[in-house]
């Protein structure tokens, strides 16, 4: 009776060689340049085909376990991990930890059939992925520099929601600058910004998205530059700001978010982090660590980045600033404030004169003309009106509005005066507006 062999097609080829070889119309040098093998194997090929038929060409490692398989007790480790310290993770992040943490060598795609086996990972089901047109990476580090805002639970409720600002290379897509802030705005950017300038210096250009704080969407009536005050913070250091169209188009950065969303609240649960301020201490240990797995070599070793100088005054450039004009009395007007300005010069001298106010991240004020600051004192402060809130900054104006006021127990409004019953008769027999 005929016996059924299952070959794989590598093996059907070496069957039709020992054929030929049987039939003499092949030699073994040959054979073995046509096989890819030495003529050494190609002897132990047909020493087994003669005493075994093409049942001696079949590998006798089919059917049984792989050398190289996981062994019992490293599965068991890593199952009992995953379900007590990683259930939420990836199986790259899962895998690095189990690495660092717990020393157990397993493969990425070890731990992927793991998590899936155990229900802890569900694979992502094929879709249609609309295609953008392919852009090249800058060629230089510091070329072009992507930033972006990602507001976020990354605390997973140990501290209040914040937005995450990211600065990130093109060329390398390696991390400049993380930092932690309330909501995006102009003095949050400032802060990431200087951070990221005095570390490792002025990029070409940023690139961003087209929120109001980098490009000027509605102009308002009087404005005379079409800068926001980033960007005209921005040019005075020769940097330039490009706007992206369309999210696709910093798809680095946007990339990059998600993968912060995943990576950084689980490293901050593993070092118990649940303040921004501790949050931020721990950020340069992560850029340095992100940077060191996923950052590549740009094509262009060139460092793009320019160092700051004397003139690149931070501290003066990344504030508030708006000009004014002085009035017959030396008084000027910023943000419902009236500035009485204080100068030995002859009144004449300065009236009507131009002087730009300066407005740091803490609040204070700075007034200078023709460079040099002048003294001032407040002379009137007025009521504040409704302001226009840009849609990113709801949540931030929501939590910041002042609550009812609720009148103490013993405040007036809440007592109550008795009034004596007239002598009329009052009839009880009659429904009333409520039935009981």
């Amino acid at each position: 009776m005929d016996k059924l062999l299952t070959m794989s097609t590598k093996e059907i080829n070496r069957l039709e060689v020992m054929k030929l070889l049987q039939e003499k119309r092949k030699t073994q040098k040959v054979a073995a340049k046509n096989l890819g093998l030495s003529e050494r194997q190609v002897k132990r090929l047909w020493k087994q085909y003669r005493e075994k038929g093409a049942e001696g060409l079949i590998s006798r490692r089919r059917g049984k376990p792989s050398n190289h398989r996981m062994s019992e007790e490293t599965t068991q480790a890593t199952v009992t991990w995953l379900h007590s310290r990683y259930a939420d993770f990836g199986p790259t992040l899962a895998c690095e930890k189990l690495v660092e943490k717990h020393g157990l060598k397993v493969s990425v795609g070890s731990v992927r059939k793991i998590m899936i086996a155990e229900g802890l990972w569900k694979p992502k089901k094929a879709r249609k992925v609309t295609v953008h047109q392919m852009r090249e990476r800058r060629a230089c580090f510091g070329e072009l520099v992507q930033i972006d805002g990602s507001p976020h639970d990354w605390f997973e409720g140990r501290a209040a929601k914040c937005n995450l600002l990211v600065f990130i290379d093109d060329a390398t897509g390696r991390l400049g600058q993380l930092l932690f802030v309330e909501s995006e705005s102009f003095f949050s950017y400032c802060q990431a910004a200087e951070g990221y300038l005095k570390c490792l210096g002025k990029p070409t250009a940023f690139y961003s998205d087209k929120h109001g704080i980098f490009r000027v969407n509605q102009v308002s009536a009087g404005q005379e530059s079409g800068l926001t005050q980033f960007g005209r913070a921005m040019q005075e250091l020769d940097i330039q700001i490009i706007c992206a169209n369309t999210p696709q188009a910093k798809g680095r950065v946007e990339r990059v978010n998600l993968t912060l969303q995943d990576r950084l609240p689980k490293e901050m649960r593993l070092r118990d982090i649940t303040t921004w301020e501790a949050g931020n201490a721990y950020l340069p240990e992560f850029v340095a660590d992100f940077n060191q797995r996923f950052a590549v070599q740009p094509r262009n070793a060139l460092d793009a980045h320019r160092l700051l100088t004397a003139h690149d005054n931070l501290a003066h450039t990344l504030t508030w600033q708006e000009t004014r004009k002085l009035t017959k009395n030396l008084t000027i007007q910023f943000q419902k404030i009236v500035y009485q300005i204080q100068t030995k010069r002859p009144t004449y001298a300065m009236q009507h004169a131009t002087v730009t106010v300066c407005l740091d991240a803490e609040n204070n004020i700075k007034i200078f003309y023709k460079g040099k600051s002048l003294e001032y004192t407040v002379f009137h402060q007025q009521a504040k009106q409704s302001e226009v809130v840009e849609s990113k900054h709801i949540d931030l104006a929501l939590r910041n509005q002042s609550h009812a006021h609720t009148p103490a127990p013993n405040h007036p409004w809440r007592k109550t005066f008795a009034t004596p019953l007239s002598n009329k008769s009052i009839d009880v027999s009659s429904k009333g507006d409520i039935s009981t």
